[in-house]
């Protein structure tokens, strides 16, 4: 019986790894957004100072010297527009345009420098989406692409924008900039951005796999479920 059981966890949580996996770089993601230790921007600072390999989250207040307005006059720092086609599961970048301006998050006492340039797959942030085809993008959008991709091509225009007015969870690693303590991607692990609060992080990053969260979920549970079964199989003799 204990070897049944010990077989069937295997086989539970192996099915879990793999349903999570084909998730993508959004579990990745929200697994460092989750697991990342908690520093506060006074300690980002001392890290930093001492030139030491962490990887750490912390949390604050948006903030600029140089905003720049978006079409509601809301002060921006970051926008990033990017063309998409579908692929598979999930989709591939065709082009991208990116305006930034040195930012960072704060608290009362301290300000932290974010990495724009580093920002990739970690930007967290609630989309503006536009589905269609090549043929229905503006000229200037559609030049942009290169000219292989037909006109009938489905694809994604997406907006994703950080505003001065919110608040933001960063997760990466210290090191002293040029303009003070800074977060930034490092050992192996990318920058990550968030606007959201954490369940609403994990619901986005899950995306078009929630149904796969929720079986891996499923299989995780029967996983330990069934490896609790094999201990009390083992301590009973059975």
């Amino acid at each position: 019986m204990a070897l049944i059981a010990v077989l069937a966890a295997v086989a539970c949580l192996l099915s879990a790894a793999l349903l999570l996996r084909r998730l993508g770089s959004g579990y990745r993601i929200a697994r460092l957004l989750a697991s990342a230790p908690e520093a506060s921007l006074a300690e980002i600072r001392e890290v930093a100072a001492a030139r030491e390999r962490r990887y750490l989250r912390a949390s604050g207040r948006v903030s600029s010297a140089e905003e720049f307005p978006d079409e509601n006059q809301r002060p921006l720092v970051f926008r990033r527009q990017r063309i998409e086609r579908r692929v598979g599961r999930g989709w591939q970048v065709l082009d991208e345009e990116r305006l930034a301006v040195p930012f960072g998050i704060e608290d009362r006492r301290e300000f932290v420098v974010v990495d724009a340039d580093a920002l990739g797959e970690g930007l967290v942030v609630i989309p503006r989406e536009s589905l269609g085809s090549v043929s229905e993008l503006p000229d200037g959008l559609r030049s942009r692409l290169a000219p292989d991709v037909a006109a009938a091509t489905p694809i994604r225009l997406r907006l994703d924008q950080v505003s001065a007015v919110e608040h933001a969870t960063v997760v990466g690693m210290p090191r002293n900039g040029p303009d003070g303590p800074m977060l930034t991607a490092g050992l192996g692990r990318p920058l990550i951005l968030s606007t959201l609060d954490p369940a609403a992080a994990m619901r986005l990053l899950a995306g078009d796999g929630r149904r796969m969260v929720i079986l891996a979920s499923v299989a995780l549970i029967a996983g330990l479920g069934w490896l609790a079964l094999a201990l009390v199989a083992l301590l009973a003799g059975w």
